[in-house]
């Protein structure tokens, strides 16, 4: 399994993804679940993926082939909006889906790919997306900033409280990291190496990237604090009267 989030605020675009699958309780491994398509001052697009890693992987794969082909085929780099970026992902989701669907279904989890999709393109607003396994697509709006998918359950409290539209870029990273944080300790299914991107609207560039890896200090940090925080304002809960 897996668990990604991304945030639409004000101020740009949050972009998180843990690394771990798994193909059972002794057999984990490590894949950047992120993929980014940037062209400095044009357009910067980034997908988080989530399901069957073969699945997926052969989505990503078909969206860079079309867009490394000069023969006119749409792709990434030739779309106008976000939107037309993700008639474009549904495209290959549902190419990939007629090609290995019918070979799924015997298995136990048949198809099952999920992305999130979001960026900005020259002379259009920041957008967030959702795709489904079925190619269909939702869209972040202000009643709710950022998406999820995969293990959302877990980190999913932490992000209602704290994520509104006018949060500064900065919060809601490290929100978004505590939700990381939250999830990992309830789900052995999701796992470091956490990939995480702040995109600053209107930048049209990816200047602000990192990777938290097992044993990061910020990250040990942030959750050894948010554990005590935690804790102590839960002891100045006003008593239970009867």
């Amino acid at each position: 399994m897996t668990y990604c989030v991304a945030v639409l605020v004000e101020g740009g675009m949050v972009f998180t993804s843990d690394s771990r699958t798994n193909a059972g309780l002794d057999d984990f491994a490590t894949f950047c679940k992120m993929t980014v398509f940037e062209r400095a001052g044009d357009r910067v697009i980034v997908l988080l993926s989530s399901g069957s890693l073969a699945v997926t992987q052969a989505v990503i794969s078909l969206l860079r082939q079309r867009a490394d082909t000069a023969d006119g085929i749409p792709n990434v780099w030739t779309a106008r909006t976000m939107f037309d970026v993700m008639g474009l992902v549904s495209e290959a989701v549902r190419a990939i889906e007629q090609r290995d669907g019918p070979y799924l279904k015997g298995s136990a989890g048949g198809f099952n790919a999920s992305f999130l999709v979001g960026g900005q393109i020259r002379g259009e607003e920041p957008r967030l997306f959702r795709m489904y396994s079925e190619g269909n697509f939702i869209e972040a709006s202000e009643d709710t900033p950022y998406l999820q998918t995969g293990e959302a359950k877990y980190g999913k409290p932490i992000i209602d409280r704290v994520i509104h539209p006018d949060t500064p870029l900065a919060e809601a990273a490290k929100c978004v990291l505590v939700s990381f944080d939250s999830t990992m300790r309830s789900n052995l299914s999701v796992g470091m190496p956490i990939d995480l991107i702040l995109y600053e609207r209107d930048s049209l560039a990816i200047t602000l990237r990192r990777r938290f890896r097992e044993g990061d200090n910020y990250f040990k940090q942030l959750s050894d604090e948010w554990s005590t925080g935690v804790r102590r304002v839960f002891r100045e809960l006003p008593d239970l009267l009867w």
